[in-house]
């Protein structure tokens, strides 16, 4: 068995220990909208902290609620599974098997500027937002999200951030963002986020709403924070 073959092996029986043992529990309390914290003390079975979190972080990616590449970009990450075979004497073995999965083509964006006026999120998210997640169904929006690389190159920035999160300080923590931008779905995390961060100047990103093919970029200081509407429309 060839080096490379023998550390997917390797990978592959250990994801079949963890995933008889809690892989489906921590599944389930992931769907349910836990957090880290959340699942490891409904755990029945004992398992690492750290692995408890690579394993939902992986989910929330196999279910496309975190993208590692920009939504409508037509870009996607490779999917491997792993088939559990059995040879003549009854030994299992692992392969390892591309998904094969429909991928959505690029988007020809028209895009938006947002003000991040505290009167207009002052009770969540804007009209105009509520409208475009009410078109386009939580599945089909995105918010990127800066997490890892901010808790990287600015530790002071982002404990700022942790405490302005209040409630959903926890999901933010129990994750392992990587250091990059990635790109989370806009669920009831993830709006709660928004609301919390816009306002107080703690957010700069942007906004993806794939079904009607429209990026709204959340207007940072330079650009008029104060502004509660769309400064720059194109839609």
């Amino acid at each position: 068995m060839a080096v490379g073959e023998n550390r997917y092996f390797r990978e592959a029986l250990a994801d079949f220990v963890q995933e008889t043992a809690y892989g489906g529990a921590v599944r389930h309390l992931a769907d349910r909208g836990y957090t880290v914290a959340q699942i490891m003390e409904r755990l029945e079975y004992p398992a690492p902290c750290e692995k408890v979190r690579r394993m939902v972080w992986k989910h929330l990616e196999d279910n496309g609620v975190i993208l590692r590449e920009e939504p409508g970009s037509g870009r996607h990450r490779e999917r491997f599974s792993y088939v559990k075979e059995y040879d003549r004497n009854g030994k299992p073995t692992f392969r390892r098997v591309p998904e094969n999965r429909e991928e959505p083509g690029a988007v020809s964006w028209r895009e938006g500027i947002l003000g991040a006026g505290a009167a207009a999120w002052a009770g969540g998210l804007p009209p105009l937002l509520e409208e475009k997640l009410a078109e386009n169904g939580a599945e089909s929006s995105y918010a990127s999200c800066d997490f890892g690389r901010t808790a990287a190159k600015e530790p002071a920035l982002y404990e700022r951030i942790l405490e302005a999160l209040g409630g959903e300080r926890a999901y933010v923590e129990g994750l392992p963002w990587e250091r990059r931008r990635v790109y989370h779905r806009l669920d009831s995390h993830m709006r709660e986020i928004l609301a919390l961060l816009v306002p107080a100047g703690l957010y700069q990103g942007e906004l993806f709403f794939l079904k009607t093919g429209e990026r709204i970029r959340i207007a940072g200081d330079r650009e008029g924070r104060g502004s509660d509407v769309v400064s720059k429309r194109f839609f």
